[in-house]
């Protein structure tokens, strides 16, 4: 965008949008409703209005005609006066009672005002219409009258602005006095002066003369002074109050005219006017309103009272030349001057100098205090670190304060008179302008400020990438308000703030190991590439990885070498992946790929392509490494890929890819898996499986069984293996590999082994107590005995509670890895010996970490693992190792157990090898309680190659019999 261009936008975004109109107004619907109150209000109003000017108009012509006989005009010009007074002082009350501010005084003022008058009229009917005489010069009525003026007076006292000072107040009472002694003066020099001579009156009666028109003028002057002084509450209100009762005013001055005075009678037109005003006062309270949406979407502009506000500073001078008049006046007609409006005059003219004065004192006040208030803002303005900018309604600058030079690096003289379209970068413009434009078309009472950010022109040298050669653009946020058409900017910078946001924001979306992204950032475009436009190819695939062999890493060579790994793995992963996908880290050595489709239709190629990119993953990821100062170190990696189908989310997509990395991973590691649906039913199986075993041991479902270990030589039970069996409700039997694999709960691992050891201990002791002596052995693992969840007591009380004979209860001792601390493990052992508990290596043959093992704890019994009793037959290599194996447990005095001996061909190799005992399916699987007792009670198993083996006492010869026949 050109800069041209750039000006104009900005130059319309401060033109008006449109015409005033529906459209530029557009009430939302929380405005209908108020809006439709309005327009209602409104038209029951005007037929007020009219209903209003027809009685008035009926009551005119009425007047004016005469009422058609003298008596109905009487009674109209008395009671029908006393009638609409009486209508107002109801109305007013009822109002005075809904009225809930300051002014509900005024209106109770009012309504005794106009009661008082009602009463007047009807004291004057009472004399004329229904006694039919003459009404006296002094009456009641007269008393009625003069308490009129007073209660109104002060009415317009309570709903007139008060002065803020007490010069306000003084001034309010010689304005009042100014406008009184002017009317004063000029009555008395037209009538007054001709009714103040008695002429034979008395002086009750003169006073009653001299007090309508004197209070009349007070009601004037408090009119005419308090009218630039009403508050700003219910202005419809008041104003047609303040008319009422300056009709009212202007009846009573006409009554109170000699020549109309003396020539009066009820019912002629001067009645109407009394009778419009007692109406129209009626009628203030419960005028139509202006509704503060009115006032509050009023565009800021000129003054909106320059003729009030000139009136009322002409209000002293106009009074003052009121008084002038009445005073040459009397010097045309040739009168001489009266004394009254000598006096009169002197005292007006005395008020206004000494108003002058206290305006001029006030003007000296406000003029030091506003240069005060100027200098102090402009000091603000200038040592302000926020520059502030008045923009004109073109878009030119007029005013830039000094802090321009600081924040900007330019000097302020020369940005005024510049475009301010030309300062903003024009990737922001067009978000300024909208911005721009929406705020002038909001309501200034609703939106007086609004904000915007954007990119400033600065005169500073810009950074390498950040500027265009002439400086660089920073980010500045600017408060904006109206001013006189134009806008007042002020901004500050926050460029710092920008940049400090973004590296949080980077830090909070990236790992900080490898700056690839992590989980969060990682699952969100993986949501935005199954919602976007790609979101129905279904080649995109989500693809988790997993380091094999990096915890050996990291505990073989430490963090440090594991941390360089990690950043190594994280290179080669980003660039192996295509331009446009996306390589994660999800944490540890969990690392994920989001392979982005390619518009491919076809399932089966769409499969191959992902698992090419999958296979040349892992095989970059394999690779050597070199960490640690040059140490050459392995990893390999597993990988599970999932496929985005139709309607899926992120969240299942990547769990979908977690279960085929993990089938990787079981499957045998370095290896590419494909989801397929079953995964995700056998984690629910597993899962409810987990759920099921947390409640099994409590409810019973565990069994115990036992498996007899044969003394190869003689045939004989020598010792039983403890092993627990899950029996689901279901009636599914469950192996210990089975249900433990489904479950990491290690206290629920730990309560099972718990009750294994008590209940073999307890089956034991009662099998001896019954005269079969016979050991039983329980698998505990080295973790077990490490954590102290088999607490020495515990044990020790377990065996005198049941009275186990010492050396009947044998520990296999299984899962010694490679970071079992046997020092530790050696102190446990050698306390479970003190107890007369014999231990047993468990798994022996299953890895260099056995041997260690055997080197370093106290063992009594070497069990051989299946691995050495699986082939011993078929191969002579592996006889020769096993063969190895039990010379040198013979050689350290072991007793020797053979696990897995399923078939008679094994037994003989055994035993001709040195083997002592074994267990398995060549003799009998486990067996309950029932058939262990029944085994025992026989006494021998038949070995092979034996004619005959003796069983219990007898002589009875048996042939070789199978497990099933044995069980």
């Amino acid at each position: 965008m050109s800069g041209t261009g750039a000006t104009a936008l900005l130059r319309r975004a401060h033109a008006p949008a449109g015409p005033p109109g529906p459209e530029r107004s557009a009430p939302g619907p929380e405005r209908s409703a108020p809006g439709r109150e309005y327009r209602t209000a409104w038209a029951g109003s005007l037929l007020a209005q009219i209903g209003l000017g027809l009685v008035c108009a009926g009551y005119t012509t009425g007047a004016a005609l005469g009422w058609g006989s003298p008596r109905l005009a009487l009674f109209m010009g008395d009671f029908g006066l006393s009638a609409a007074a009486f209508t107002a002082a109801v109305s007013c009350f009822l109002y005075a009672r809904t009225e809930r501010g300051g002014a509900r005084p005024a209106w109770l003022l009012f309504a005794f005002s106009s009661f008082m008058a009602g009463a007047g009229n009807a004291v004057w009917g009472w004399y004329e219409v229904v006694l039919g005489q003459d009404v006296p010069e002094s009456s009641v009525a007269d008393l009625f009258f003069l308490l009129f003026a007073p209660p109104a007076i002060v009415g317009l006292l309570v709903l007139a602005k008060k002065p803020m000072t007490r010069a306000g107040w003084v001034c309010l009472g010689l304005d009042a006095w100014l406008i009184a002694g002017s009317l004063l003066t000029l009555s008395w020099s037209l009538a007054l002066a001709h009714t103040a001579h008695f002429q034979g009156e008395s002086v009750a009666q003169a006073a009653l003369s001299l007090a309508y028109p004197l209070l009349d003028i007070v009601l004037v002057s408090m009119v005419l002074a308090l009218h630039f002084r009403r508050s700003p509450g219910n202005r419809s209100a008041v104003n047609t109050a303040i008319a009422a009762l300056a009709l009212t005013v202007l009846c009573d001055a006409l009554f109170t005219s000699p020549l109309l005075r003396a020539n009066y009678v009820s019912g002629q037109l001067l009645d109407a006017g009394w009778f419009a005003g007692s109406l129209l006062l009626a009628y203030a309270p419960w005028g139509v309103h202006r509704p503060p949406e009115a006032t509050a979407v009023r565009a800021p502009g000129p003054a909106s009272r320059p003729i009030a506000g000139s009136l009322a500073a002409l209000t002293p001078y106009l009074a003052a030349a009121v008084c002038t008049l009445g005073i040459l006046y009397n010097v045309v007609e040739g009168r001489r001057v009266d004394r009254v409006v000598v006096l009169t005059g002197c005292a007006v003219v005395l008020a206004l100098v000494v108003r002058q004065g206290i305006m001029l004192i006030d003007n000296i006040a406000l003029t030091h205090e506003l240069a005060q208030k100027e200098n102090h803002f402009r000091s603000l303005v200038q040592s302000s670190s926020d520059v502030i900018m008045i923009a004109a309604p073109n878009g030119v600058l007029r005013y830039v304060s000094p802090a321009a030079t600081g924040v900007y690096g330019r000097d302020a003289e020369e940005l005024v008179g510049s475009e301010l379209a030309a300062l903003i970068h024009p990737e922001d413009l067009g978000a300024v302008v909208h911005e721009i434009r929406r705020f002038l078309a909001a309501s200034p009472a609703e939106e007086p400020t609004t904000r915007i950010e954007c990119r400033f022109r600065s005169g500073h040298a810009g950074r390498p990438g950040e500027a265009d050669g002439e400086g660089e653009w920073l980010h500045v946020e600017s408060t904006v308000n109206r001013h006189q058409g134009g806008l007042i900017f002020n901004s500050r910078d926050v460029t710092e703030r920008v940049r400090l946001q973004a590296q949080l924001q980077h830090n909070a979306e990236h790992d900080p190991l490898t700056e690839l992204p992590n989980r969060a950032l990682f699952t969100r475009r993986v949501g935005q590439a199954l919602g976007g436009r790609r979101s129905s190819d279904p080649g995109t695939a989500v693809l988790f990885i997993d380091l094999d062999g990096f915890k050996a890493v990291n505990d073989r060579l430490g963090h440090q070498a594991g941390d360089d790994l990690l950043v190594q793995a994280a290179r080669r992963l980003q660039e192996a992946v295509r331009a446009g996908d996306t390589a994660a880290r999800l944490g540890g050595d969990e690392f994920a790929a989001l392979i982005l489709g390619d518009g491919l239709r076809d399932r089966a190629a769409r499969e191959t392509q992902v698992q090419e990119i999958a296979d040349r993953l892992r095989l970059t990821l394999s690779r050597p490494y070199r960490v640690d100062g040059g140490t050459e170190v392995r990893v390999a990696a597993s990988i599970g890929v999932a496929f985005a189908e139709p309607g899926i989310g992120a969240a299942d997509l990547l769990r979908n890819a977690d279960l085929a990395m993990y089938r990787a991973k079981a499957g045998g590691k370095d290896r590419v898996e494909l989801y397929v649906p079953q995964m995700q039913a056998e984690v629910a199986r597993r899962t409810e499986l987990a759920a099921r075993l947390r409640s099994a041991l409590h409810d019973g479902e565990f069994a115990l069984l036992h498996q007899p270990v044969v003394d190869l030589a003689t045939g004989r039970i020598s010792a039983v293996s403890a092993q627990a069996r899950w029996r689901s409700a279901q009636g599914i039997l469950f192996t210990p590999a089975e249900y433990l694999r489904v479950t990491d709960d290690g206290e629920r691992t730990a309560e099972l082994g718990r009750w294994l050891l008590e209940e073999a201990v307890e089956q034991a002791a009662d099998r001896a107590a019954a005269g079969h002596r016979t050991p039983v052995s329980v698998r505990v693992s080295a973790r077990r005995l490490l954590d102290r969840s088999l607490p020495l007591g515990s044990v020790e009380a377990l065996l005198a509670r049941h009275g186990l004979p010492s050396g009947s209860l044998v520990v296999e001792l299984a899962d010694t890895g490679e970071r079992t601390p046997l020092d530790e493990l050696e102190q446990r052992l050698v306390a479970l010996r003190r107890l007369g508990v014999r231990i047993a290596l468990d798994g022996f043959g299953s890895g260099h970490v056995a041997v260690h093992a055997l080197r370093r704890l106290p063992v009594d019994i070497l069990k051989l693992d299946r691995a050495l009793v699986e082939g011993v037959v078929e191969s002579a290599r592996l006889r020769k190792i096993t063969s190895g194996v039990l010379r040198i447990a013979g050689e350290l005095g072991l007793q020797t157990v053979a696990e897995g001996v399923d078939a008679p061909e094994q037994v003989l190799a055994l035993r001709s090898m040195g083997c002592r005992h074994a267990q398995g399916m060549a003799f009998s699987g486990p067996l309950d309680e029932y058939r262990l007792r029944r085994a025992l009670v026989r006494g021998d198993y038949p070995l092979p190659g034996a004619a005959s083996v003796p069983v219990g006492k007898g002589s009875e010869e048996r042939r070789n019999p199978s497990p099933e026949q044995l069980t």
